[in-house]
């Protein structure tokens, strides 16, 4: 089982995570005083803890909008406990990646995994957890074609149930975040995409 805290608005949940360390955050849309939408921006400003979104809402836009502002999952309601467990454990391992991998250096993109942080000309941009994920995941498979599929399984975890416009919206908001590097993440039409170094 878990250990959890539960707050009653989204004010009280700003502040249980402003004093407490947490391993990931499930994040209910619809709450009083302060959204979902307002924490998860608020709190994506100090922090990459994993978050799932809880919604009752299924639309493409709120899942994509939830994204955007730097959710990791979504969920929507009613869904059942085992789904819930099941997307928490995935997320929690890919929080964790394995120790002692080598620094990652390509001009001035610099990736140290086992500290999850990323520096562009020496200076520390913030990835969310699921952007370091998926640029890591590239890097690990650079020069290779990666189809939305491959890319969903090796990031996401083969227990996500989401579509592949997930990896697109992603990818985006990556080579925005990485902006003078972009171009190192190249679409492969018809495919999807690839990690490729400049010559």
């Amino acid at each position: 089982g878990f250990d959890y805290d539960e707050a009653d608005n989204g004010e009280m949940a700003l502040e249980y995570l402003r004093i407490k360390e947490y391993d990931a955050v499930l994040l209910d849309v619809m709450m009083p005083i302060r959204d979902g939408w307002s924490v998860l921006k608020e709190l994506r400003k100090t922090s990459s803890i994993p978050v799932i979104m809880l919604t009752a809402k299924g639309e493409e836009y709120d899942k994509l909008y939830g994204f955007e502002l730097g959710a990791d999952d979504y969920l929507v309601k009613p869904f059942s406990p085992k789904e819930l467990m099941a997307r928490l454990k995935v997320i929690l391992k890919r929080g964790k990646l394995k120790e002692g991998t080598d620094i990652y250096a390509h001009l001035g993109l610099e990736i140290d995994p086992s500290a999850r942080s990323v520096y562009i000309d020496k200076k520390n941009i913030k990835l969310t957890p699921k952007e370091f994920d998926l640029l890591f995941y590239l890097i690990q498979n650079k020069n290779i074609a990666l189809s939305r599929q491959q890319i969903l399984d090796g990031v996401w975890g083969i227990d996500f149930y989401g579509d592949d416009r997930t990896v697109d919206q992603h990818i985006k908001m990556l080579r925005e975040s990485i902006s003078p590097y972009k171009d190192l993440i190249k679409t492969v039409w018809g495919i999807g995409y690839k990690y490729e170094e400049r010559r």
